[in-house]
């Protein structure tokens, strides 16, 4: 077997871009763009927003281990649901938050499961956990000291997707 390579900083921004640009690119025809990074956010999520938020979350476990949690604000998350299913305003009304749960967390189990890929292919296997959803405004997620934080700002097309990735690598 090849010898594992370095989780990496530059390498993990590498992974979570490419997913992330591909799923929303395949699944809801958006073009996510790679806006900042700021790695080990001292242990508060972003955004710091009084609107409404979906993050859809999946871990991995294996030789790498952590969590991905994929920020949309409502808005967003309702547009996202609407084209990945093909559903007007009035159903989306008509369905209820269940339905964009449901699509958010599979856009994130998509999106995870591709950064997942990445680090197989570097040598470090690993599997990912069921999706699940929080849901509110003005929270924070706050890791345990021995998680690395690892925050990425996407802007897909005015719209603000965050990836924000908690990882501890086994040794």
């Amino acid at each position: 077997m090849p010898a594992a390579t370095q989780i990496t900083e530059a390498l993990i921004r590498e992974y979570i871009t490419r997913a992330v640009t591909d799923v929303f690119k395949t699944m809801i025809g958006r073009e996510p763009k790679f806006s900042t990074t700021a790695p080990n956010q001292g242990g508060k999520s972003h955004p710091a927003s009084n609107r409404p938020q979906v993050v859809g979350t999946v871990g991995f476990i294996g030789e790498a281990n952590g969590l991905v949690y994929l920020h949309l604000d409502l808005e967003f998350a309702r547009n996202c649901t609407k084209q990945l299913l093909g559903m007007t305003e009035a159903e989306l009304d008509e369905a209820g938050d269940e339905v964009i749960n449901d699509a958010i967390g599979e856009l994130t189990n998509m999106t995870v499961g591709g950064f997942k890929n990445g680090l197989c292919d570097a040598g470090h296997p690993c599997k990912l956990t069921i999706p699940s959803i929080l849901r509110g405004t003005n929270f924070s997620i706050e890791p345990i000291s021995s998680a690395i934080r690892h925050v990425y700002h996407f802007d897909c097309e005015g719209h603000q997707v965050i990836a924000d990735i908690l990882m501890k690598q086994d040794e």
